[in-house]
């Protein structure tokens, strides 16, 4: 399902690629509430040359992503025809064309605004077309192919379709409205009021555009407008829990007749709702506000990506102007595999106690919220074993390799690179090594960086000499020839900044590198099932097409890899909550 989910974003690659952005009373995020728990929308449009550049990229994946998707087609041909045939018909459409094409066929627009939102928690998506008639029609060729088309319904004069779901109490409902397509998930029973609003006969009383959320978001967080989307966990948890969402009411309904068909307990008492529940989904909420996402960069050659998460206020102050002197987390890695991860086990534990205190002294008594006490009573009793040495005493992490080969079937992979542990005790650190490995008892390091030979005999299976060094605040190993040279700067690397907890440098030639010995291994894998179940034809026969499944994708993985050339990223601790970025630079 992976690769159809892939599939389905290449073939609407212009839902997030577009739009000319102004007060336009039919713009799709007109028809969004403002109070929508999840959206996901564009703001404005791409120019040509990225928008060309970024629909060459989707079409060089996609002979790889329907080779993948023949694969999984056949193999579903006996246990779910319908869906096997939804599949092909879909391939059908992409087969031979490019993304543009596909999309002119099916009446997309590749150039035009889009939204995905919650209608409550029932999923909505609003894209503007450039034939109303040709999408009518694409949708009949799959549904054709599915073999069970959907009904037809009228509200409000607009014709829609609609496929209902008895089992898992949901419709899917779909129309073209003007020029754009709705699509949406909703109750089953739900009211002409819901439909209305849904395909936007009926306009919310707020909307989304007026209120200017997003515009918000791109000016707080730097978030270029072509995607930007937030989840409102102050809005969505709650509804959730409460049990007065119609969609959440209508899963939750739908799984209690299964389960009293099963065991004969009545359906109303599985449907009753605590009092509790829903003011201990809003103090979940209240640590974890909400989630957005936007691009930051976004061209010919560059993707950069922003998450931000809002977390309360005594999360981000115990953490944002914290400093980890953690050699390497304050400058990007310059080894074609350099990550670093600050982890100060000494200030985490009195953080994660005081959290696991706090629900000690005010457990949850929602029913679906129960579990959390007892994951809290072993977050607290964690945080005071982890007291001990040298867990209590550590930083953080850092490897950086400069060389990897994976090596044959038969062979350990072969490396070359430094890893160092950052602690405050690092004599301490050493001195457990040396109780655990006999061959290190006559090591003898000093705090000044320089390299020391491990014994050969104790790193003979690795095929490569090993050095360790000592720093004040670091222990760290140089594998391979000429590694022993770089120590000194490993150990003397810039310690993080304010609020930094993790940076992350990947090459392109290293993630091909990557990707290949996971093809390789996953290639042998199969073989070896394959011989095993030589005497067992249909078990043979499922092992291949798996086989070929898997082979398809590693062959779209290794074609989008050759053409990076680089991967970075890295993670801190802000004012308002946690930033995460990552940052791709194409060839």
């Amino acid at each position: 399902m992976r690769s159809t989910t892939r599939i389905a974003a290449l073939g609407l690659a212009g839902v997030l690629l577009a739009a000319c952005h102004h007060k336009d009373k039919d713009a799709p995020l007109a028809f969004v509430p403002a109070d929508t728990p999840y959206v996901v929308a564009n703001l404005d449009v791409l120019d040509d040359d990225t928008r060309k550049a970024l629909l060459a990229q989707a079409d060089a994946q996609l002979p790889s992503e329907l080779t993948q998707l023949r694969s999984t087609a056949s193999d579903m041909a006996e246990k779910d025809p319908d869906l096997s045939r939804l599949l092909k018909a879909m391939i059908a459409e992409l087969d031979g064309k490019t993304i543009e094409q596909f999309a002119q066929n099916a009446g997309l627009n590749i150039k035009g605004r889009s939204a995905f939102y919650g209608l409550g928690l029932s999923p909505v998506a609003r894209f503007e077309l450039t034939d109303p008639k040709a999408f009518d029609a694409f949708v009949g060729r799959l549904e054709a192919a599915y073999g069970k088309p959907f009904d037809t319904a009228t509200v409000g004069g607009q014709n829609y379709r609609k496929h209902v779901a008895a089992d898992s109490g949901v419709q899917i409902v779909m129309a073209e409205v003007g020029k754009q397509a709705v699509a949406a998930v909703l109750p089953a029973d739900a009211p002409e009021a819901t439909l209305r609003l849904a395909f936007g006969l009926d306009r919310p009383e707020k909307n989304l555009q007026d209120d200017g959320r997003l515009d918000k978001l791109a000016k707080a967080k730097d978030y270029k407008p072509w995607a930007i989307g937030q989840v409102d966990l102050a809005r969505l948890l709650p509804l959730a829990a409460s049990g007065k969402d119609p969609l959440f009411n209508a899963l939750i309904k739908a799984r209690a007749e299964t389960e009293s068909s099963k065991t004969g307990e009545p359906v109303a008492n599985q449907l009753k709702v605590s009092p509790a529940c829903e003011g201990e989904a809003s103090r979940i909420a209240s640590r974890v506000p909400s989630v957005s996402f936007g691009y930051t960069k976004l061209d010919e050659k560059h993707q950069d990506i922003r998450w931000d998460v809002a977390l309360a206020d005594d999360i981000t102050k115990a953490f944002s102007g914290m400093k980890v002197e953690l050699p390497g987390l304050g400058a990007a890695g310059t080894a074609p595999f350099d990550i670093t991860v600050a982890l100060p086990v000494a200030q985490l534990r009195t953080f994660l106690s005081a959290q696991a205190e706090a629900v000690a002294a005010k457990p949850f008594t929602c029913p679906t919220l129960t579990d959390l006490n007892e994951s809290f009573s072993k977050i607290g009793l964690m945080s005071q074993q982890a007291a001990v040495p040298p867990v209590g005493d550590l930083l953080g992490l850092r490897v950086a390799l400069d060389s990897f080969d994976a090596g044959s079937n038969d062979t350990m992979p072969k490396f070359s690179g430094r890893i160092l542990i950052g602690t405050s005790n690092p004599a301490g650190l050493l001195a457990m090594a040396q109780m655990a490995a006999p061959g290190l008892q006559q090591m003898k390091l000093a705090a000044d960086g320089k390299p020391v030979a491990l014994p050969p005999e104790l790193v003979a299976p690795l095929g490569a000499p090993v050095w360790a060094a000592m720093g004040p605040k670091s222990l760290a190993l140089a594998v391979g020839q000429g590694e022993d040279v770089k120590l000194g700067e490993l150990l003397n690397a810039a310690a993080g900044d304010a609020g930094r907890f993790g940076r992350l440098s990947l090459s392109g030639e290293m993630y091909q590198a990557w990707v290949k010995a996971m093809a390789e291994k996953a290639e042998h894998i199969a073989e070896l099932t394959a011989n095993a179940q030589a005497d067992d034809p249909e078990a043979q026969a499922t092992a291949k097409a798996t086989a070929e499944r898997s082979k398809a994708q590693f062959e779209s993985m290794e074609a989008q890899a050759a053409r990076i050339k680089s991967l970075n990223g890295d993670m801190r601790m802000a004012n308002d909550g946690l930033v995460i970025t990552s940052q791709t630079e194409l060839k």
